[in-house]
């Protein structure tokens, strides 16, 4: 929203809170246009190939689940973009935080398990040409790099309110979370294999060095002594928390979200370390 349109509406005519301990925020739909198009035109052409791979292949090549898998990450989009979550998230820190958190892991990860080899079958030597030419920034060093950069940049306090005032810089955050949170699993669950594919322990030590320190910054704000950030510090306590409270909450809501999507993700894993090699042996066996 621009810095017109994103002023708090519980607030008196001489810019001071009410004296209300409590106060309900705005929850109303945004119905912003801009993502609802990019998520119709990427879900009109996500189902078309998907049906081109269902008639060919069946179920292995493009599943009931993948489809269900995409879809639910472009659901994650607008619930993120255009429902009360980016009203509230104008409002509240914590709800901010939920809008965050929805784009870098939830929508992300959702998009690309909904992803086969043979869905991206038309774009994958492009996406290998990409990736040679990428040098660095294709290896999963960099990916981490700009998953931990990107958290902790956005929430630095000039940084954080830049965004809340103004519109472009408020769009240019929501792409830099999409983005690296999509490079970032690219890296842990892309069906195409990569010259610098994961293998052995790395894949463990990739989510371990990334969540121990975005958590780090997560319990940062939830233990510091004042809020931060000057466009939510005036206003009203919204559902009785103040902005400091508020900010506890949001700093909580990250540690714990980088710690349960950790977890899933190690168990995910690990059950795949024995399935690819109980495949090996397999494998081992016929050839012998």
């Amino acid at each position: 929203m621009s810095q017109d349109t994103r002023t708090d509406p519980a607030l008196r005519d001489d810019g001071r809170v009410p004296q209300s301990t409590t106060v309900s925020p705005n929850a109303s739909w945004t119905f912003d246009p801009g993502p609802i198009i990019i998520v119709a035109v990427l879900g009109f052409f996500y189902v078309r190939r998907w049906r081109e791979v269902r008639q060919q292949d069946g179920p292995r090549g493009a599943s009931g689940w993948r489809l269900t898998w995409f879809l639910l990450g472009l659901l994650g989009i607008l619930i993120a973009l255009i429902s009360p979550v980016d009203r509230l998230g104008e409002q509240l820190i914590a709800m901010h935080m939920v809008q965050h958190l929805l784009l870098l892991d939830g929508a992300a990860i959702l998009l690309i398990l909904g992803l086969t080899k043979m869905i991206l079958r038309p774009v994958t030597r492009r996406l290998q040409v990409v990736e040679r030419k990428a040098g660095p920034l294709g290896h999963p060093a960099f990916a981490i790099f700009a998953y931990v950069a990107g958290m902790w940049i956005w929430h630095i306090p000039f940084m954080y309110d830049l965004a809340a005032r103004h519109d472009v810089i408020h769009v240019l955050e929501h792409v830099t979370f999409l983005s690296i949170g999509l490079l970032y699993w690219w890296h842990l669950l892309s069906p195409i294999r990569s010259r610098m594919r994961l293998g052995g322990m790395g894949p463990i030590a990739y989510m371990l060095v990334t969540k121990l320190l975005v958590g780090i910054l997560g319990i940062g704000l939830a233990f510091a002594p004042a809020s931060f950030y000057a466009f939510y510090s005036h206003h009203p306590n919204y559902w009785g928390m103040t902005p400091a409270t508020d900010q506890a909450v949001a700093g909580l809501i990250m540690a714990l979200e980088q710690s349960i999507v950790m977890g899933i993700a190690l168990t995910w894993l690990f059950f795949q370390m024995l399935s690819e090699s109980e495949r090996e042996e397999q494998r081992a066996e016929r050839y012998a």
